[in-house]
């Protein structure tokens, strides 16, 4: 199945947003154990923004780093105390905006098992793993409708041992499920019998998109 999700995420070809926006990284770790899972850490409650957000490990590019990929390896080396020669990179998924109207760049990447990770307690109060199945057979709790400038985007939020995983973290898992694995997951549309859940409408400017 990891050898198949290469192979799609290799294949596939992201979407960029325009260089000129602010830029961030995020890896999105996947464990590789025999029932793989997915690795998340939760900001501290002490933090004036995002307090108690789960997220991927990432964050705002540095002058100094020569790439967006050495971006989420750093991140995810500070925050999670991840070896970045751990890291086996299995592709990038498409750049997604932030309200905030930052362009976030996920990585995929897989990592072994039972690594000696620890939360900087700085930013984040603990680092969890859920099972991959969770996202594969879309057992979201509800879908948040979130709407930018008239336009709808269906994101689902799933629920793991009392985490609660939406937002920017759930879109790109959406593009992960629906290309590194085929499912019939997006975010134009919930699926059947999905409890909505309504954000207020807001708007922002739409940044070019770099071909």
């Amino acid at each position: 199945m990891l050898e198949k999700l290469h192979e799609r995420l290799q294949a596939h070809t992201p979407r960029r947003l325009s260089p000129a926006l602010p830029q961030a990284a995020v890896l999105i770790p996947l464990v590789a154990r025999p029932v793989p899972t997915l690795l998340f850490t939760r900001r501290a409650g002490h933090l004036h923004q995002h307090a108690g957000q789960v997220a991927f490990p990432g964050g705002k590019r540095d002058p100094g780093d020569p790439d967006l990929l050495s971006t989420a390896l750093r991140e995810a080396e500070e925050e999670v105390a991840l070896p970045p020669g751990r890291v086996r990179l299995l592709g990038r998924l498409s750049d997604v905006l932030s309200l905030h109207g930052l362009s976030v760049t996920p990585f995929v990447g897989l990592i072994p098992p039972d690594l000696p990770l620890r939360p900087q307690l700085d930013e984040l109060d603990t680092i969890f793993e859920v099972p991959l199945s969770l996202f594969l057979e879309d057992r979201r709790s509800h879908t948040d409708v979130i709407t930018v400038n008239g336009q709808s985007c269906y994101v689902p939020s799933y629920t793991a041992e009392g985490h609660v995983i939406w937002g920017l973290s759930a879109m790109m898992l959406v593009e992960l499920l629906a290309e590194g694995f085929g499912c019939p997951v997006s975010l134009d549309a919930p699926p059947p019998g999905s409890r909505l859940h309504h954000h207020p409408e807001r708007r922002r400017s739409v940044p070019d998109i770099d071909d």
